[in-house]
């Protein structure tokens, strides 16, 4: 469930491995281990309740996510086996979470967390879940903390979630939810209205999204590197309501090609006005133009001694190009208001190496970009993006009462976001 939506992910849309969980398959060894000896030992111990909290340590904060993918291991894999028959106790848990999308703080000392979740129950029914658990967690809100610190320094530029390539097919649906998630609570935080613009299906699966995308490198060259003739094709053959947005690094001269494609789409587009066909109008719209100039390369268009990469001296010049390409159409007066519009309103995109760092820096600079790619970046776990999540067992209650049992160091903590859960609630 999200702070936004109130909607919880499910199990229908998660699609565990539920018959691996229960077996542990993907549970560190030591965990198994635990569950043999508690099942070996007296009543006493093996079946006595204990408290669990589940918490990270990123500082100052993390953007939770993966909190109902947690929820819904514990629903469809508590429990233990009597020979082959799994014998689901899910139901004999007390469970407290929050809901994805609020914020955890931390301000260094392990002994003032925010929990997560909190299980109350007999450990060895729960005791393989922990690895899992714990690292749906902890994907989930590292991808989501570090695209939100992203947005911060957007000033509600949209950023593209580009980071499919770089990781297992697999991961692709939660890495997509916590990217959505993380624009919805900037748009919460900032009264925006940003779109989330993901790469892949997969990405959207768990929130109703659709992949979108430019063209890649690839078909250009399948047109012998004629970007212009790529993008006429893209143009005459993909739906009118896909936008069209035009990568023009490819030969390395971004004006150009820029200036080519609108060379080739309006007059097109100029006929479809004459004949007032608003589809056509659409369909030869250039929506874009992505800058994805290499960082060991120089664009032919700036001086020898320019600067190498996207620079923000490259996408002005592109920028100031695009605006004036229709003073070279010779166009009928009654038409120079249409073909400035035409020309001023494609929008440049810019990929390639983007951080926080780097956009807070071409947004302090007024550098004309209105989209930003980000991908990789994302994915970033170094000591200041760490988000790695534990789980301690704080409390047993060996009798009628609960007593404190953390390890020195750690104790029990609260976070007032905690709700009540009812896994049997949950499908």
């Amino acid at each position: 469930m999200t702070v936004f939506d109130h909607k919880r992910i499910t199990n229908q849309q998660i699609k565990l491995d539920v018959k691996g969980l229960r077996r542990g398959v993907y549970s560190d060894q030591y965990f198994a281990n635990v569950v043999q000896i508690l099942e070996g030992v007296s009543s006493d111990l093996g079946d006595m309740p204990v408290e669990a909290q589940y918490f990270n340590r990123r500082q100052p904060r993390t953007l939770v996510a993966g909190v109902d993918v947690a929820l819904a291991i514990l629903k469809h894999a508590t429990g233990y086996f009597e020979g082959n028959q799994f014998v689901d106790t899910s139901a004999q848990l007390d469970v407290e979470a929050v809901a994805d999308g609020v914020f955890t703080t931390y301000a260094g000392n392990p002994m003032e967390v925010q929990p997560v979740i909190k299980v109350r129950g007999r450990y060895r029914d729960f005791a393989l879940l922990e690895t899992a658990m714990l690292g749906v967690l902890t994907r989930a809100s590292r991808v989501a903390t570090n695209v939100y610190h992203v947005l911060e320094v957007s000033n509600g530029k949209p950023i593209l979630f580009f980071p499919a390539r770089f990781d297992l097919p697999d991961v692709q649906a939660i890495d997509g939810y916590a990217y959505w998630l993380a624009v919805q609570r900037y748009n919460h935080d900032f009264n925006q209205q940003m779109n989330a613009l993901v790469s892949t299906d997969a990405q959207g699966a768990w929130w109703g999204g659709e992949g979108g995308g430019t063209v890649p490198h690839a078909l250009i060259s399948s047109f012998l590197g004629d970007t212009a003739d790529a993008m006429v094709a893209y143009a005459r053959h993909v739906p009118v309501e896909v936008p069209r947005i035009a990568l023009v690094d490819f030969n390395n001269d971004t004006v150009a090609a820029s200036l080519a494609i609108l060379d080739a789409y309006w007059p097109y587009y100029r006929a479809a006005l004459e004949s007032g066909d608003a589809e056509s109008r659409g369909r030869w719209t250039l929506h874009g133009v992505r800058i994805d100039t290499s960082s060991n390369v120089r664009d032919v268009s700036l001086e020898p001694d320019g600067p190498y990469g996207i620079n923000p001296q490259l996408i002005h010049l592109v920028r100031d190009s695009m605006d004036a390409a229709w003073e070279r159409w010779n166009v009928p007066q009654a038409w120079v208001d249409e073909a400035k519009a035409f020309c001023r309103q494609v929008k440049i995109v810019a990929s390639g190496g983007f951080d926080r760092a780097r956009i807070e820096n071409y947004e302090r600079e007024n550098v004309p970009v209105d989209m930003y790619g980000v991908g990789s970046r994302f994915f970033q776990n170094d000591s200041s993006t760490s988000t790695d999540y534990s789980m301690d067992i704080v409390r047993v209650k060996p009798g009628d009462q609960w007593i404190k049992m953390a390890k020195v160091g750690r104790q029990p903590c609260d976070n007032s976001d905690l709700e009540p859960v009812d896994l049997s609630m949950l499908e």
